[in-house]
């Protein structure tokens, strides 16, 4: 995202926009890359709803989160452009809070990879999940990536 300081994302954060809803896919590529035709959207204040329930010492993935509110919801599947920019909110609304936070340092991209677009990018979300008891891993020479080590290990069950 650019220009966070200027941007209010509690407000983002229970804009609704006609949210929650299943849209039915016609895309065949899509249909047979994510198994189905139901499309299930999420309000962005349901993935920080989400987020918050993970507990120090574990973490998510936005992959499970997105797995978790399909199934919830009776859809194949959860809309992955609006899961990845809900989480992202859901970050930085947190950021701009001085209370009610949320651990979304806890949640990761695919493969426990951390996500570069939180507040205070990789470095921050290293500390924090280190300060948790993680250790995480950098990958790559040129395009540097970092991940939490077995980080499947430390997934929490978003069904407990």
């Amino acid at each position: 995202m650019a220009n966070e300081e200027k941007k209010d994302f509690n407000a983002m954060l229970h804009k609704d926009n006609g949210m929650p809803k299943i849209q039915i896919v016609t895309d065949e590529a899509t249909i047979q890359k994510y198994g189905g035709e139901r499309m299930f959207f999420a309000p962005p204040v349901t993935y920080d709803e989400l987020m918050k329930r993970v507990p120090c010492g574990k973490v998510v993935t936005v992959g499970a989160l997105r797995d978790y509110l399909a199934k919830q919801n009776h859809a194949d599947f959860t809309d992955p452009i609006t899961a990845g920019i809900f989480v992202s909110i859901a970050a930085w609304a947190s950021f701009q809070r001085s209370e009610d936070e949320t651990p979304y340092w806890r949640t990761l991209k695919a493969n426990g990879e951390l996500n570069a677009k939180y507040p205070g990018g990789v470095d921050a979300q290293k500390e924090k999940l280190e300060s948790e008891g993680h250790t995480i891993l950098q990958k790559g020479r040129k395009n540097i990536r970092y991940y939490v080590k077995d980080y499947e290990n430390d997934l929490f069950d978003l069904e407990s």
